[in-house]
C-alpha cells in the first residue's frame, strides 16, 4: 500500500499541483510568521545586549518630581548628579561610570521640513561623553569630531543622510520650545534599535544636554561597569546601600536584561498571534481545496480502488493508502512552503517599519521550532482534510468496478447536512442579532461577536449545497439566454454535484466574506473618523505643538496679525468638577471661536459667553442637571491633589489626557452662570468659557493647546508657511489643514486596514487555486462526455466557453454568499464600535461591493484559462474511447 501511495502521487502530479500550492502558501504564512517572530525577538535582544554591554549596574531615579514654579518645562529635577556619580565610581569593584542625559530633539531637515515630526518618541537626544582620548566609544565617529561646546552637535549617519546635512552645516532643531540652531561637527554610527528603525539621534556635549533636558550637573542614568572578577550582584548591593533614601533605584545588568527580554516577548507576542490568525484562515480555506481534490481523485479512481479491494486490500489499508498519499503531498508542499516563508519573514520587517513599527535590523533567525511546526502543520492539515475522502474510498465495494464514477450524494446525507447547516446558521444569526444590541466593546462582547461570526460562516458553508441549486439556477438562466448551449451545459455541470460546487465556492466565500466585512466595517469607521476629526470645525488650519508642551499664550495674537488670516481662536482646557460630575471646559475667545468653529446652540448663543458665564454641552447639561440661567459652584483645574484621571481623548483636546494628570496647574472654586446649551462636538467638549477664566487652571500649564485659524476668502493656500514663520518656525509646530487632520487621524487605521487586506488576500488566492483545480479535475473526469459533445457538433470555442461559464457561475455563487454574509456580520458587529466612535454608523461602500462582484467574474474567467484550454485540445476519438 505504501508503494501504491507513492505511485499515485507520482501519477497525479498535475492534478495535485494546485493542492500542493495551497498547502505551500498556507505553510509559508505560518513559517514566515514564526521565523519573523524569532528574528524580531532576537534582534531586539541583541540590540538590548549591545546597549547593556559592560553595564553591571544601572542607576536611575525612581520618579521625577513636578517642575518647580519658575523653572523651564523641559528641565527635570533628579537625584542623580555629578557628586553621586563620583561616589559610585569610588566603590570597590567599579571600573567606570557613564552618566547620561536623555531627551528628545525634533530636527528640521535642510529643506525646512520637520524630520519625524509626528513621532517624537523616536527623536532621541543624549550627551556625547568623551573619554581620555577625546572620543565616545558608545558612539563611534564616522566623520568629524564629537561636540565639545554649546554651539555644536553631532548626528548619526542615517539621520544626517535623511535630513540632508553635512559636516559644517547649521542644524535647526527644537526640544520643547522655540527653534534652536547649532553647528554639525560630527557624524557617528549607532546600533540603537529606535534609530536603525527610522528614528533620529542628536548628540550634545554633557553641559549643553543638561541645560536642555535637566539641570547643571544632573543626569537621567548612571551606568556602572565592573572590574574583572567582580560579582555583579554584590556590586549592585553596594550601590543600593550607598543610594538608600535618595529616591534612586539600582538594577543589576542581569535583571535589567531580563526585564527588557520580558518586555520584548510581550511586544512581539501580540503581532505574532495576529499574523498566525490570518495564517490559520488561509489554511482553513486550503482545507476545502484539499478535501475537494482528494474527493475527486477517489471518484476518478473508484475502479482502481474496487480492484484493489477485489484482490484482497482491506478498508483500513485503503484508508492508509489515501492518508499516506496526503501525508507525502503535505510533507513536500510544507518543505517548499517553509522555504517561501523565509522570504516572507525577510520582507515583513521593512514592510512593517514603513508603518512606524520601529523594528531593529538583524539577521534571519531560524529556531528549530519554526521548521518543525511548519512541517507538522502542513502535514496534519493535509491529512485531516483527506480523512473524510479516505473513508469514502474505503466504502467502495469490490463489485463497484463497473459503477459510475460520479454518483450523486445520498439523499440522507444531504438531509442531515441541511438540518445541521440550518441549526448552525440560525444560532449564528441569533448571536449576531444579540451583538447588534450591545453598545460596549468589552472583551466578553468581542468574544461573543467572534463566536456569532464563526457560527454564521460555518452554517453558510454547511448549507452551501442546498443554496447552490436556486442561486446557480438563477444565474444559469442568464448564461443560457446569453450563451445558448454552452451556458446551459455550464449550469448543468455546476449543478451536477452540489457538494463539490459548494466546497469550491465556499473557499472563495470565506475570503470574500472576511474582506467584505472588513471593507464595510473599515469604510464605516473611516467615515466616522473623518467626521470626528473635523466635527464642529470651520477653521482652515489647526496649529498645535507636537510635544506635551502647549503653545505660548500670545500665539493666537501672533497668528491673527498674519496677512490673510480672518480669525485666530486660542483654545485651552481645564478640568471642571461640579455636582459630583467631572467634565472638561474649553477656554477661548468667543468672538474668534465663532468664526473658526460651528456650534449648534439649543439655547443661548456664543455671544452670551463672557467672564463668569459659560455654555455647556447637551450631554453634560443632562448628566449634571444644568439649565440656562442656573449658577454652578465649580472647581477648576486638575492639580495633584485631585488625582483625577480625565480619560479624555488626546485627539479631542491634546492637552488633556491621563498623562497630564498630576501637573500642578492650580485649583480654584468659581461660581459660573450657564448662559447657553449646545450640541457636543469635538471642537468644544463639555463646557465652553472665556480664555481668561480657563487659562490659569489649564492642563497645559497656562499655555494654549491649539489655535484654530480661519483664513480670509481665497487666502488659505500658502498660509501654512506664513503661520509657521509668525510662530518662530519651530520643527515642533504642526500646522494642519482639515484634509491633513483627517489624513493624520485615519493614518494608523488605514495602514492596519491595508495590511489586513493583504493578509486576507492570501485566502482569496488559495480559493482561486481551488476553482482552477476543481475545473481541471472536472475536465479530466468528463473527458468522454466532452468527446461526445465534440462529436455531435460542439466546437472547440464552445467547449472553452462552457468551462469558462461554469467557472464564472461557481465564482459568482461564492461571491454572492461571501458579500451577503460579510455585510450582515459587519452590520451586526458595528454596534461595538459606538463606544470609541460615537458617530459610527454602518455605511455600505457600493463601489467596493461592485468591485468584488466584478472581481468574482474576473476570477472565474482567469481560473478557467488552463482547464478550458485543456478541454478544448482533447482529441475527440481518444476522449470517446476513454473511461
Amino acid at each position: 500500500m505504501l508503494r501504491t501511495a507513492l505511485r499515485n502521487v507520482l501519477a497525479h502530479k498535475a492534478r495535485l499541483m494546485m493542492t500542493a500550492l495551497a498547502v505551500l502558501l498556507g505553510v509559508a504564512f505560518v513559517s514566515g510568521t514564526l521565523v519573523f517572530a524569532d528574528t524580531t525577538a532576537t534582534a531586539f535582544r541583541n540590540a538590548s545586549a549591545k546597549s547593556l554591554k559592560g553595564v553591571a549596574v544601572s542607576v536611575r531615579a525612581e520618579g521625577d518630581p513636578a517642575t518647580p514654579a519658575g523653572e523651564e518645562e523641559g528641565q527635570r529635577t533628579t537625584a542623580l548628579d555629578a557628586v553621586l556619580a563620583r561616589k559610585i565610581r569610588a566603590l570597590p569593584g567599579v571600573a567606570s561610570v557613564r552618566p547620561t542625559v536623555n531627551g528628545e530633539a525634533t530636527l528640521a531637515a535642510k529643506n525646512g521640513r520637520p524630520v519625524n515630526a509626528g513621532n517624537n518618541s523616536q527623536n532621541l537626544a543624549t550627551n556625547y561623553l568623551r573619554d581620555k582620548g577625546g572620543k565616545d566609544s558608545h558612539f563611534p565617529l564616522k566623520e568629524g569630531r564629537g561636540p565639545a561646546a554649546e554651539g555644536e552637535l553631532a548626528l548619526d549617519a542615517k539621520t544626517a543622510e535623511k535630513a540632508g546635512y553635512r559636516i559644517g552645516d547649521t542644524v535647526r532643531f527644537a526640544t520643547d520650545g522655540p527653534a534652536l540652531t547649532k553647528k554639525l561637527v560630527g557624524i557617528v554610527t549607532t546600533d540603537d534599535p529606535q534609530v536603525t528603525a527610522g528614528g533620529t539621534l542628536t548628540l550634545f556635549d554633557t553641559e549643553t544636554a543638561q541645560k536642555l533636558f535637566r539641570h547643571p550637573g544632573q543626569f537621567d542614568e548612571i551606568a556602572v561597569a565592573a572590574q574583572d572578577g567582580t560579582d555583579e550582584r554584590a556590586l549592585t548591593d553596594q550601590v543600593r546601600t550607598l543610594l538608600a533614601g535618595k529616591g534612586v533605584r539600582a538594577t543589576s545588568g542581569a535583571d535589567l536584561a531580563a526585564e527588557q527580554s520580558a518586555q520584548i516577548a510581550e511586544n512581539t507576542q501580540s503581532l505574532t498571534k495576529t499574523l498566525l490568525v490570518f495564517a490559520g484562515i488561509a489554511l482553513f480555506v486550503g482545507v476545502f481545496l484539499i478535501a475537494n481534490t482528494f474527493t475527486m481523485l477517489i471518484a476518478q479512481r473508484s475502479r482502481e480502488i474496487a480492484l484493489m479491494r477485489a484482490v484482497g486490500a482491506s478498508r483500513r489499508q485503503v484508508v492508509r493508502s489515501v492518508l499516506i498519499e496526503a501525508a507525502l503531498l503535505g510533507l513536500v508542499a510544507s518543505a517548499a512552503g517553509f522555504a517561501l516563508g523565509l522570504g516572507i519573514a525577510t520582507v515583513l520587517r521593512p514592510l512593517l517599519n514603513t508603518t512606524g513599527a520601529g523594528l531593529p535590523d538583524g539577521p534571519l533567525v531560524i529556531m528549530p521550532a519554526a521548521p518543525l511546526s511548519s512541517l507538522a502543520v502542513g502535514v496534519v492539515v493535509t491529512v485531516l482534510a483527506a480523512w473524510l475522502p479516505s473513508r469514502k474510498a474505503a466504502k467502495i465495494a469490490p463489485v463497484a468496478v463497473l459503477s459510475s464514477v460520479d454518483q450523486a450524494p445520498p439523499a440522507r446525507a444531504l438531509v442531515v447536512r441541511n438540518v445541521l447547516g440550518t441549526l448552525l446558521t440560525a444560532a449564528g444569526v441569533l448571536v449576531m442579532f444579540y451583538v447588534s444590541t450591545l453598545t460596549t466593546s468589552t472583551e466578553s462582547h468581542l468574544m461573543t461577536a467572534m463566536l456569532g461570526g464563526v457560527l454564521t460562516l460555518l452554517g453558510v458553508i454547511v448549507l452551501a449545497p442546498l443554496l447552490s441549486r436556486p442561486l446557480i439556477t438563477l444565474v444559469g438562466r442568464a448564461t443560457t439566454r446569453w450563451f445558448g448551449v454552452s451556458g446551459k451545459l455550464a449550469k448543468e455541470n455546476a449543478l451536477r454535484n452540489p457538494r463539490r460546487t459548494a466546497a469550491t465556492a465556499s473557499a472563495l466565500m470565506i475570503g470574500l466574506a472576511l474582506i467584505t466585512g472588513l471593507t464595510v466595517g473599515g469604510h464605516s469607521a473611516q467615515r466616522a473618523m473623518d467626521r470626528e476629526a473635523t466635527q464642529g470645525l470651520a477653521a482652515d488650519y489647526k496649529v498645535t505643538n507636537s510635544t506635551a508642551r502647549g503653545l505660548d499664550a500670545d500665539a493666537a495674537g501672533k497668528v491673527a496679525r498674519v496677512p490673510g488670516v480672518a480669525a485666530a481662536a486660542p483654545v485651552t482646557s481645564a478640568g471642571l468638577d461640579t455636582r459630583g460630575r467631572y467634565a472638561v471646559i474649553t477656554g477661548t475667545d468667543p468672538k474668534a471661536f465663532g468664526k473658526a468653529a460651528q456650534l449648534d446652540f439649543q439655547a443661548g448663543t456664543l455671544d452670551d459667553i463672557g467672564p463668569g458665564r459659560i455654555a455647556v454641552s447637551d450631554e453634560f447639561a443632562e448628566q449634571a442637571g444644568l439649565h440656562v440661567g442656573g449658577t454652578i459652584d465649580a472647581e477648576l483645574g486638575s492639580g495633584t491633589d485631585s488625582g483625577t484621571d480625565t480619560g479624555t481623548d488626546s485627539g479631542t483636546n491634546p492637552g488633556i489626557d491621563a498623562g497630564k494628570t498630576g501637573t500642578d496647574t492650580g485649583k480654584a472654586r468659581k461660581k459660573l452662570t450657564v448662559v447657553g446649551i449646545y450640541a457636543r462636538t469635538r471642537a468644544a467638549d463639555d463646557a465652553l468659557g472665556t480664555l481668561s477664566d480657563v487659562l490659569p487652571y489649564s492642563t497645559s500649564s497656562q499655555e494654549l493647546e491649539n489655535v484654530l485659524v480661519k483664513a480670509e476668502t481665497g487666502q488659505a493656500p500658502g498660509l501654512e508657511r506664513k503661520i509657521r514663520a509668525a510662530l518662530g518656525d519651530s520643527p515642533l509646530l504642526k500646522v494642519r489643514s482639515q484634509e491633513q487632520l483627517v489624513k493624520e487621524n485615519n493614518g494608523p487605521f488605514t495602514t492596519v486596514l491595508n495590511m489586513m487586506y493583504g493578509l486576507l488576500g492570501m485566502a482569496v488566492i488559495i480559493a482561486i487555486l481551488g476553482v482552477v483545480n476543481t475545473l481541471a479535475m472536472s475536465v479530466f473526469e468528463r473527458t468522454r462526455e466532452i468527446g461526445m459533445l465534440r462529436a455531435i457538433g460542439l466546437d472547440r470555442s464552445g467547449v472553452r466557453q462552457m468551462v469558462r461559464l461554469e467557472s464564472v457561475v461557481i465564482s459568482l455563487f461564492g461571491a454572492v454568499l461571501g458579500t451577503g454574509t460579510g455585510i450582515f456580520l459587519a452590520w451586526a458587529g458595528g454596534s461595538l464600535m459606538t463606544t470609541s466612535m460615537p458617530l459610527y454608523e454602518t455605511v455600505l461602500p457600493w463601489g467596493s461591493l461592485g468591485v468584488f462582484l466584478v472581481l468574482a467574474l474576473v476570477i472565474g474567467v482567469l481560473a478557467a484559462i488552463w482547464p478550458a484550454r485543456r478541454a478544448a485540445r482533447l482529441n475527440m476519438l481518444h476522449a470517446i474511447q476513454s473511461a
